[in-house]
């Protein structure tokens, strides 16, 4: 059976062109000629996405049937739909394709093959088909003959939905339905829904291969030293694991097996708003000819201006990952040596560098601290503290305990040193005292992952009771213990305290958690 007989079975048949597997020129080219944007004077396709410049959280449904009912961890972030609001979706969206040009993308996702799913991407924007064929990982021609996709995913953003009508909460959706292996996506044009949609479906279906599928960055020396970097956005996942003296083997999504670490994507979808050259220069050189940026302004000689967020903050450039030049191209590194955690705390409390034991790394992963600061979110004027299950809670599908025991069972079978990692403020906090300097930052993960940290004495924090080293290479002593970095250091235990309770209040939603873990809670 050829694919076009294969999407007919799907029901995806148009009186239009169908366009399977285009390379990027060709796609740029088709992006063009259609008016779906323009070229920037580094040859980036600028793209606008419309009212959508995110994700849309409360738009994405899993379809609630015998085989996900007692295995998703239904609430606010995973919202069931039924299968007749699929189907009914699923056949006005195949009605709608039907005099449109079709762009197909097969490629596969992993990038051990044992472990890898392979998928196929119909797309109704050339522009959207490029950004598929940059993200995920691109077949040779031989590969692409035997192609058999075990997941489809259609994407129309052009097609908007009757929310009332059709049972959903506005004009745009994305609907994972496992039993027939498809996403549908429309109503939305921002590519970051494709991109999401495959990583959840990932989560969901890895740890029944024993494999550990993570919201991280991953890279490894050339001897095989493999770290990887938990965090949400805003704590420097990107900054800290591009590092010269290492291969970069992927930007955001991982899986961890017995037979190492892989990277799941070909490409990197990274934030562009104020993309310094000189300190992301890596990222900035990626933006040429074959890469995607999303809602960036353009100057009038047509340079980008990443300064400007009028369209969004949200501002986004897709490249694969090959443009890139300190990076491991085959996407695969070996049992995680280090763990990273990486948390922008403002409150200035957590140490800028402390060693988790295995049941603190379970508990820090199911809480996913961070904390946000005034402009990096509308009403936001004072530090808020914010947590996301698993360093990435709107993509994992299953309880946080699922891929929590994960991580514990690799943590012990393969002896790996996990380091809570504080990239935010010192001495008083956000709005007194300054960030971290990224210089000791770089040095203390540099320490870590290099093992010079293994052998140092430490002291446990008394309310966090988290291991902080008492001297770490070329890293002043006295910034170890944040604490002394505070005049105030009545205000330090106070504030400490607090920080500690929001911890043990959030993991309260937690339930049928082992003792031990709970055990590696802050103090009150």
């Amino acid at each position: 059976m050829n694919f076009v007989e294969e999407l007919k079975e799907l029901k995806i048949q148009t009186t239009k062109n169908i366009f399977r597997n285009l390379s990027a020129p060709e796609l740029v080219e088709k992006a063009l000629e259609r008016g779906e944007g323009k070229l920037s004077n580094k040859g980036s396709l600028v793209i606008e996405t419309g009212k959508y410049t995110g994700r849309s959280p409360k738009d994405r449904f899993i379809v609630r049937q015998k085989s996900t009912e007692d295995r998703i961890n239904w609430g606010d972030v995973n919202l069931p739909t039924t299968e007749e609001v699929f189907n009914n979706l699923y056949n006005k969206v195949m009605e709608y394709l039907k005099d449109r040009d079709l762009f197909v993308f097969d490629g596969y996702v992993g990038a051990m093959k044992e472990y890898s799913l392979p998928i196929r991407v119909v797309n109704e924007l050339a522009s959207q088909a490029l950004f598929s064929t940059q993200l995920f990982r691109r077949l040779n021609k031989d590969e692409l003959q035997n192609h058999k996709p075990e997941f489809t995913i259609i994407a129309a953003p052009e097609f908007k939905a009757n929310a009332e009508e059709d049972g959903i909460n506005s004009e745009a959706f994305i609907l994972v339905n496992f039993d027939k292996k498809i996403v549908l996506i429309g109503g939305t044009k921002y590519c970051g829904e494709i991109k999401k949609s495959v990583f959840s479906v990932m989560n969901f279906l890895m740890p029944d291969k024993g494999v550990f599928p993570m919201h991280c960055s991953a890279n490894i020396s050339e001897e095989g030293n493999t770290a990887i970097f938990f965090g949400l956005s805003g704590t420097g996942k990107t900054t800290l694991s591009a590092d010269p003296e290492r291969l970069l083997i992927g930007d955001d999504e991982h899986g961890w097996c017995d037979k190492g670490t892989f990277n799941f994507e070909g490409g990197c979808y990274a934030k562009t708003i104020r993309l310094d050259k000189e300190k992301e220069w890596e990222i900035y050189e990626a933006l040429k000819f074959g890469s995607v940026l999303e809602n960036v302004i353009l100057d009038e000689d047509r340079s980008p201006n990443y300064d400007d967020g009028s369209l969004t903050e949200n501002t986004r450039g897709a490249y694969p990952i090959d443009y890139i030049e300190n990076v491991k191209l085959d996407g695969v590194g070996g049992q995680p040596n280090t763990v990273i955690f990486l948390t922008a705390d403002a409150f200035g409390v957590i140490p800028p560098i402390s060693k988790l034991s295995k049941e603190a790394a379970m508990y820090h992963f199911m809480s996913g601290y961070t904390s946000k600061v005034a402009g990096t979110e509308r009403g936001i004027t004072e530090p808020k503290a914010t947590f996301s299950a698993c360093f990435g809670e709107p993509f994992m599908l299953m309880n946080p305990s699922v891929y929590a025991e994960l991580l514990g069972e690799k943590i012990e079978k393969y002896n790996t040193d996990v380091y809570l990692v504080n990239t935010g403020w010192i001495a008083g906090g956000y709005g007194v005292g300054p960030r971290m300097n990224l210089k000791y930052t770089r040095a203390m993960v540099k320490a870590a992952i290099n093992g010079e940290l293994k052998n140092v004495e430490y002291e446990e924090h008394p309310v966090l009771k988290v291991l902080m080293p008492k001297e770490c290479p070329n890293v002043p002593t006295e910034l170890l213990n944040p604490k002394n970095t505070w005049e105030d250091k009545e205000a330090y235990d106070k504030k400490a305290k607090e920080l500690a309770e929001k911890f043990q209040n959030n993991f309260k939603k937690f339930k049928d958690v082992p003792e031990e873990i709970k055990k590696a809670a802050p103090r009150v």
